[in-house]
């Protein structure tokens, strides 16, 4: 059974021009992408949509990178998608990433590593109803 899940290409990566590479290898991994739009986070969405990690020493820095620049929003489908989407990031850290990973080609850090995807069924139906 086909899963859907959430992608987003962050700031960091929108400033490289990295996202037509990003969405190429998202499409060669055999994801469909049902819906794509990009947008610019304000502060008050940024924060609703991170409001998980609200309590953390991270949450404020996270907040100012994710309105910094145009985000890619990418509704992705295929079988174990969630997994499979998480696989093909990579790990948080771009150092410690596997070759061949989104993260470890275009990211550069643990808060600028280029793209962020949902990491459970339910988080993915929060997400991709943020914003589609």
């Amino acid at each position: 059974m086909k899963e859907q899940t959430l992608a987003l290409i962050k700031p960091d990566a929108t400033a490289k021009r990295y996202e037509g590479k990003i969405i190429d290898d998202i499409l060669k991994a055999g994801f469909e992408i049902k819906a794509m739009k990009m947008l610019h986070f304000d502060k008050a969405e940024a924060e609703r949509f991170y409001a998980v990690h609200k309590e953390k020493d991270f949450f404020r820095p996270l907040v100012a990178f994710m309105t910094g620049g145009p985000v890619i929003a990418i509704l992705l489908e295929k079988e174990n998608a969630i997994e499979d989407y998480r696989r093909l990031m990579g790990r948080t850290d771009p150092g410690k990433a596997a070759a061949g990973t989104l993260r470890k080609k275009y990211g550069e850090t643990t808060r600028r590593n280029a793209v962020h995807g949902s990491d459970s069924p339910e988080n993915a139906k929060k997400e991709i109803a943020f914003f589609f």
